[in-house]
């Protein structure tokens, strides 16, 4: 079975993620693509971030029409920061060590990656697909390969869709009492306006 992996603060999710989730599926032909909120990321510890329940809610709700997703609360219910090496080592005990997991990240990410716990050990367990992050360039493997020898093997760059839709950018819209329709989907709309979120604090 193959598997796409999309892990993310999903503070809201958004258009962009879903349309990047369906690329990788069809272009990859992959079985299914996992939707993994973040519980607490150690990237953005200092932050604000709207509590679990309602960003792994509102994930549900997002991918609902599509039987080829699926949502995990792995990382939500785990206690502590958030690292995707331990995420895959999971989902690699609990889907069958016969699964191949293919993790999509952004440009920025994939340039970042030598900040995160164990890349090298996260290489060897998935296939990296790399998409476009609007403001980041695209990164250079070359690098990568010199801290991790034979990661350029095991990447997927593409070039688009090139979507212009941040969570920030929604957060800021709702909080300023602005539409954010076709930013994110109907449900996801509804939601957070039937509770409240990202309005601006008094």
């Amino acid at each position: 079975m193959k598997v796409g992996i999309l892990g993310g603060t999903f503070d809201p999710i958004h258009l962009a993620h879903l349309i990047i989730a369906e690329e990788a599926r069809s272009r990859l032909e992959l079985d299914r693509v996992i939707f993994i909120p973040a519980g607490e990321p150690w990237m953005k510890s200092g932050h604000d971030i709207t509590p679990a329940g309602h960003r792994l809610e509102m994930v549900k709700l997002a991918i609902q029409s599509n039987w080829s997703f699926a949502v995990s609360g792995l990382e939500v219910e785990r206690k502590g920061p958030t690292y995707t090496v331990d995420t895959l080592e999971q989902l690699w005990r609990d889907l069958g060590h016969d699964t191949r997991m293919f993790l999509i990240v952004g440009w920025d990410s994939l340039a970042d990656m030598l900040k995160w716990k164990a890349p090298y050990r996260i290489s060897k367990m998935a296939t990296l697909l790399a998409f476009p992050r609007p403001g980041y360039p695209r990164p250079l493997l070359t690098d990568l390969e010199l801290a991790i020898p034979g990661i350029s093997e095991r990447v997927v760059m593409f070039d688009e869709p090139y979507i212009g839709i941040s969570s920030t950018a929604i957060r800021e819209h709702a909080s300023e009492g602005k539409s954010i329709r076709y930013l994110v989907p109907e449900v996801v709309e509804k939601y957070i306006f039937d509770h409240g979120l990202y309005r601006e604090k008094k």
